[in-house]
């Protein structure tokens, strides 16, 4: 008598959070496009934009997640970003893959 390979249902993944506990305003007009706030993100919430502003740079765009933390504010040369702390986080669950 053989075994028969049974399929288990997957454990279903708990879902992931992403807590937001600051934001930026970004002025993308003013954006040269040195993206070195992107590595200095220590969450990494910043990516560069796939469309260039009016001068025809990428400029960086916000995912949640950001801590307020005011590193691409300090990096920045052309002083793009205006940081805000929110006093009580933004709880988001993350249904993506």
């Amino acid at each position: 008598m053989s075994q028969a390979a049974v399929a288990m249902p997957a454990a279903a993944a708990a879902p992931r959070r992403k807590v937001t506990r600051g934001t930026v305003v970004i002025a993308a007009d003013r954006c040269k496009g040195c993206e070195l706030c992107i590595p200095a993100c220590p969450p990494g919430v910043l990516s560069m934009s796939k469309t260039g502003n009016h001068l025809g740079y990428l400029y960086p765009e916000l995912a949640p997640g950001c801590t307020g933390c005011t590193a691409c504010q300090q990096v920045c040369p052309d002083f793009v970003f205006e940081v805000w702390r929110y006093q009580e986080p933004i709880v988001e669950e993350d249904t993506a893959p």
